[in-house]
């Protein structure tokens, strides 16, 4: 319904357009008042923008291919591709986190003594003593703790900071790891699912009320790969209705309180015998969303963290530091182990009270004695004392370096207080109490006056593209003075038509888009004839009208006999030409089995998708003023004159139909929120570069095409920083907006 809109909407824009052409004509011929207007020039305008929004209007209508079952062998293909494409994610994020550098924390877990919020024993395990304990440095025996479960669903609840998430990645690498020998040892045909983090907060249940249906289009989303060619269509929906893919879901308490409820019905209803589930949550917010769900989360162990022993804190500390650590850390890790420093030790028991210490101080090499001084008094005191410090030791810490194998490196040197400044936007932006995920597509919604700035920006490049095109096209065929009237007048008046009636663009996600030509020039091809022949209906739609409006035009110029030929040729070339650039966009939009959606690679897919828009779309504009510039004005003045004003209308309105039409736009959108954002002074002028050199810092954390912060205590730290003025408007969740 959706689109049957915007095709309908683009029909009376182009229509209103060929209307403000024919004004312009008028006004440039009732410049010279010894010349009259000429009905055929106005006609030939009129056709020409109708032809124009016959093209539009067919693009958008343009059936879509249904998917189709995929065989056991292609799914078995598509779910290996998966793999190593989830294995490479998580590897690298993992080295961004430093999960193993020098060693996992040592946290204990264990199962919840509070057994309201558990399954019976018997729906979670088939031993008669249920039990799960394990330490993260030890994840080889918790995963295999986990494949003990009957049904190998399991909660990580905990207070924050205590290495939740962290388990969840930890446990998804070695899960990756072990599949295939664990598949292996299961009885023949039984499918071990393949696990893929994903974060709460994108779940939203009114328009997904099923778990299976967002893992759909979630999936479709961050891994484009299984929407390649070779793979078949409706690989994801297979994989998901297959029982291949096993939902590591993190952050329950990361969404609206009332919604968390909402979805532990929805997970019970949704999950079948053999379907298999992680979710992460802190423990408080899980207890109130099980007694607000009525029950808990069917056949699911619930296991919950202790805290770090001093013992345990100090060792893993002596671990990040030299063999023979200096005086000030033997007092400070003797503090610890007695407990002199009561704050010290309650802020070291928590994994990221620990990561805290060691960043700030160890990694930096700065004089740890204050930690056994009054800021080792209270804990609040020296947890915001860490936290102000942390930007500024990751900074000192991580030099900058080019080299592509340095992951916690950034690209450039950042200053502090300005990359303190940009956080604590984003912290605000996006507030802790709505949503923990950071967009780079939703940062424009962040600004209430986006609509009228893409308007007013969106207006100026129409008026410039299309008056510099109305102004040389007229200025070729009658002159200089007639050129600079046309431009003025087209200009001013198109510019007004698209920044008024445009759309706002703050919504809408990103595309994909591939321009690799190695070993896709035969599905260039594909692409290209199965435009060409999708329809005869859609193609009698484009050389029809093209075909009558070109021959009426050369009709009423030149004559009958002109007219005829003209019809027969041009309809059928400008039908052409339209499938063509129909099939460059649609084969540009298929993924390769390597593609994974990233905040980089989304980025600038979506930025080669809105500027390669222009180029297939300027080609037809251009062929057809050819025709009709050339048979009305051209024929009187010159072929050459008809053909070279043709050429330059064309390509320029080409353009901005490229740009302000089709169905992405996130990427300029961005671009103009961010160049608003950086006058201000609130994010930097190159947004993308800022957010991965943050992400190579360890200040935020990747899971797919979005960033979160490290830790949600840092977010909530920052969003509570006074912003000295208005505080933006929220871009959470949609259903929560």
């Amino acid at each position: 319904m959706a689109e049957r809109r915007n095709s309908w909407r683009a029909l009376v824009g182009a229509l209103a357009l060929a209307s403000l052409m024919m004004l312009v004509v008028a006004v440039v011929r009732a410049f010279d008042p010894d010349e009259t207007i000429n009905v055929a020039d106005l006609a030939a305008v009129l056709i020409a923008a109708t032809v124009a929004a016959t093209a539009v209007f067919t693009w958008s209508r343009l059936p879509r291919q249904l998917a189709s079952a995929l065989g056991p062998a292609q799914a078995s293909k598509a779910a290996e591709v998966l793999v190593g494409l989830i294995r490479k994610q998580w590897e690298a994020e993992a080295r961004h986190r430093s999960l193993d550098d020098p060693q996992p924390i040592p946290v204990c877990w264990k199962l919840t003594g509070n057994e309201a919020v558990m399954s019976q024993g018997r729906l979670v395990a088939t031993q008669t003593n249920l039990t799960f304990d394990g330490r993260s440095d030890d994840i080889v025996a918790i995963a295999g703790q986990f494949r003990g479960l009957s049904r190998c669903r399991l909660v990580i609840t905990g207070e924050p900071g205590m290495g939740k998430t962290t388990l969840a990645v930890q446990l998804l690498l070695q899960l990756l790891a072990t599949r295939t020998q664990d598949q292996l040892a299961t009885r023949q045909g039984k499918v071990l699912p393949i696990p893929v983090l994903l974060p709460l907060s994108g779940w939203d249940l009114n328009v997904h009320p099923r778990l299976q249906e967002w893992l759909v289009d979630r999936l479709a989303k961050d891994y484009p790969a299984l929407s390649a060619p070779e793979l078949g269509s409706g690989a994801v929906g297979a994989l998901v209705a297959g029982g291949y893919i096993l939902p590591v879901l993190d952050g329950l308490d990361e969404i609206a309180q009332h919604a968390r409820p909402k979805v532990i019905k929805a997970l019970n209803a949704s999950l079948g015998s053999g379907d298999q589930l992680i979710m992460t949550s802190r423990t408080a917010e899980f207890t109130k969303a099980i007694a607000g769900a009525g029950r808990p989360l069917n056949g699911a162990a619930v296991i919950v963290p202790t805290r770090l022993s001093p013992q345990d804190a100090a060792a893993y500390l002596r671990a990040c530091l030299p063999r023979l650590p200096s005086e000030s850390w033997c007092k400070v890790l003797a503090a610890l182990e007695n407990r002199s420093s009561a704050a010290l030790a309650e802020t070291a028991a928590t994994p990221l009270g620990l990561w805290l210490i060691r960043t700030v101080y160890a990694d930096s090499g700065a004089d740890p004695a204050e930690l056994t001084g009054p800021l080792g008094i209270d804990r609040a005191s020296l947890r915001a004392h860490l936290l102000d410090q942390l930007i500024p030791a990751l900074i000192r810490t991580r030099t900058p370096s080019t080299d592509r194998s340095g992951h916690f490196r950034p690209r450039r040197r950042r200053d502090p207080d300005a990359t303190r400044r940009h956080l604590t936007y984003l912290a605000q932006a996006f507030p802790p109490a709505i949503t923990c995920d950071i967009a780079w597509w939703r940062i424009a919604a962040s600004v209430p006056q986006i609509r009228h700035i893409t308007g007013l920006v969106g207006g100026v490049v129409a008026a410039t593209l299309g008056g510099v095109g109305a102004g040389l096209a007229l200025g070729i065929a009658y002159g200089l003075v007639h050129g600079l009237v046309a431009a003025l007048t087209f200009g001013l008046v198109f510019g007004l038509a698209v920044g008024i009636g445009h759309t706002c663009w703050a919504d809408e996600e990103p595309g994909h888009a591939n321009l690799r030509l190695r070993g896709r020039m035969r599905l260039l091809a594909q692409s290209v004839r199965r435009c060409k022949v999708a329809s005869s209906v859609t193609r009698l739609k484009v050389m029809l009208p093209a075909a009558l409006a070109l021959g009426l035009t050369a009709f009423v110029t030149t004559g009958f006999e002109v007219g005829v030929a003209t019809g027969l040729v041009a309809g059928p070339t400008f039908a052409l030409t339209v499938e063509v650039a129909v099939g460059v966009v649609v084969w540009a939009e298929k993924p390769t089995l390597t593609s994974v959606s990233t905040a980089i690679s989304s980025w600038k897919s979506d930025r080669t998708l809105t500027l390669m828009r222009g180029v297939p779309f300027g080609i037809p504009f251009g062929l057809a003023c050819c025709y009709m510039v050339g048979l009305s004005s051209g024929l009187a003045s010159g072929l050459t004159i008809g053909v070279a004003t043709g050429l330059v209308f064309g390509v320029s309105a080409g353009l901005v139909f490229g740009l302000l039409m089709g169905r992405h736009h996130a990427w300029l959108v961005g671009v103009i929120a961010s160049c608003y954002l950086a006058l201000r002074g609130e994010l930097p002028w190159r947004i993308m570069s800022f957010l991965d050199d943050a992400h190579r810092l360890g200040l935020l954390r990747a899971v797919g095409p979005i960033y979160q912060f490290r830790h949600a205590d840092l977010h909530d730290h920052l969003a509570a920083v006074p912003s000295g003025g208005l505080l933006p408007e929220t871009v959470g969740h949609p259903s929560e907006r």
